[in-house]
């Protein structure tokens, strides 16, 4: 599995729905001006407000967005590196006993 391609999409999710969310505000900013219940700069104020309380601290963005991957791989069912690491060193347990017990059988 390609953990950049997850990344990319969950980014590109992530862009788009910001995006979707810039254009809505503006999309009500404008229909208040319509409706004469703000002026434009009142309007303007406001989706530069809303859009500046969604803007996400960089220094937790890497975080949210690893828990985010973790919740989705989690669900998809896609195994931790350490459950992978576990198997792997089972495996390995496996094969060299069974390898003891064929050369115990070729002695």
């Amino acid at each position: 599995m390609d953990n950049n391609n997850w990344i990319k999409q969950l980014l590109m999710l992530g862009v788009g729905t910001t995006s979707l969310v810039a254009e809505k505000l503006r999309e009500v900013s404008d229909e208040l001006v319509k409706d004469g219940k703000m002026n434009s700069d009142q309007a303007k104020v406001f989706v530069d407000n809303m859009m500046q309380q969604l803007k996400i601290d960089p220094t937790t963005f890497e975080a949210q967005l690893q828990r985010q991957i973790r919740n989705v791989m989690q669900d998809l069912g896609v195994p931790r590196q350490s459950e992978m690491d576990e198997l792997r060193g089972r495996i390995d347990r496996l094969e060299r006993q069974i390898r003891d017990l064929e050369n115990k059988m070729w002695r």
